[in-house]
């Protein structure tokens, strides 16, 4: 992978070409960005660019005592232009010897203590098929089902066992650590190993969310914080990539909001009508009374935790565009005829505050939902806060 087959990223990808053009390189790094990012893809494209680049060459002793090389050594090559180096085909397709992965991971069976080799098949696959997956497709990825990914001890210990040999090709020997969130107690054997690594040795740490990780180790990584693609970025993308037509990435891209991820399963999910969906709730919540929101409920959880935050997403979506044509007018908003005609009547039952009150609800179910929430529950929850936002003017605030 390339830095150009990043989508966005102009900055970072600068900065981090810079840090290489100008021999200034960290031992450790941690790409921090949200799910759908890529903060993955753009970590990937940089390990890969590290271990592609041509080694120096040797310096030896001449016939007079002086120290030469044997050839000069080679200029500064740009990442986009590596692909034309032996290493980077290797690198590719992650089979190059200098280039480790860790990853979360479950027990194949009962009694295991698996390490990340033993799933290094499945993760070329995944990454070449879902450079821009969250944690939760890669653990379905591999069959993990309820079952929850760790880093294990185990691991740590391969970590420590594979960086302390000699690199084979590269000058560098590169890390590259998906989620160090998974990482529990044992993520303290890797200290030392990350705060005195050996010579010409690379950590690349990608990860979600820092307050998840080890103090101990956030502490000794250099941060490299990948913001969210603009929509723009994403339209195109979806138009390039996806082979959609402009006017539905637009659409798309506006309710992602930057998560390329997030754009992908609504592709995927195309044929789903939200619209109706959301309608049944807000009646059976406003009008129908107990009974209808039991039948929401019911129905709602049978749609799985991916459906389940799309619907939440796209809500908050229309609820956004809704303020908006409040404040802006119609005239501002990109919506189709019937979205924003249902746009305008969410204005007409709610003020401006009250959507306020439910984005933070919507936004705080999602949460729960991606930590396994009992799906009935939370909606049905939802449903009375709502019910209380809209009509009483009012807002339960639940820890």
């Amino acid at each position: 992978m390339l830095f150009k087959d990043v989508i966005g990223q102009q900055a970072v990808k600068q900065h981090l070409a810079e840090m290489v053009e100008q021999n200034r390189l960290s031992h450790a790094l941690l790409f921090l960005g949200k799910e759908g990012s890529g903060a993955l893809p753009l970590a990937l494209a940089f390990a890969q660019y590290i271990v592609s680049l041509p080694q120096p060459a040797p310096v030896v002793e001449d016939l007079f005592g002086g120290m030469t090389a044997l050839e000069p050594t080679p200029t500064y090559i740009h990442p986009d232009a590596i692909a034309g180096q032996p290493a980077f085909q290797r690198a590719e397709q992650l089979i190059h010897p200098d280039l480790h992965f860790t990853y979360p991971v479950i027990p194949k069976k009962s009694g295991d203590k698996p390490v990340s080799s033993d799933y290094i098949a499945e993760w070329r696959e995944f990454l070449k098929n879902y450079p821009y997956g969250n944690v939760y497709d890669w653990l379905q990825f591999i069959g993990a089902e309820n079952k929850q990914g760790n880093i294990t001890a185990e691991e740590c210990n391969e970590i420590n066992r594979q960086l302390s040999l000699k690199s084979f090709e590269s000058e560098y020997k590169v890390l590259l650590l998906w989620m160090p969130e998974y990482l529990g107690k044992e993520g303290n054997k890797l200290l030392k190993l990350i705060e005195e690594p050996p010579p010409n040795t690379l950590f690349i740490l990608v990860a979600e969310n820092d307050e998840q990780i080890l103090p101990t180790i956030l502490s000794r990584c250099q941060l490299v914080k990948i913001p969210m693609p603009g929509n723009s970025e994403i339209e195109q993308a979806l138009i390039e990539r996806a082979k959609l037509a402009p006017d539905a990435a637009r659409q798309i891209a506006g309710i992602c909001e930057g998560n390329y991820r997030e754009a992908l399963q609504l592709i995927q999910h195309a044929d789903q009508d939200w619209q109706s969906l959301l309608r049944e709730w807000l009646n059976a919540t406003l009008k129908g009374g107990p009974m209808a929101q039991v039948k929401f409920t019911e129905e709602a959880a049978k749609l799985g935790r991916e459906k389940q935050k799309q619907f939440l997403r796209y809500f908050n979506h229309l609820l956004e565009q809704s303020i908006r044509i409040k404040i802006l007018g119609a005239d501002g908003v990109f919506l189709g005829d019937h979205e924003k005609d249902f746009a305008q009547r969410l204005n007409k039952i709610a003020s401006v505050s009250q959507q306020q009150a439910i984005i933070e609800e919507l936004d705080r179910a999602a949460y729960y939902i991606e930590r396994n929430a009992n799906a009935k529950m939370l909606f049905q929850a939802l449903s009375i806060k709502l019910y209380h936002i809209i009509q009483n003017k009012t807002l339960i605030l639940m820890n």
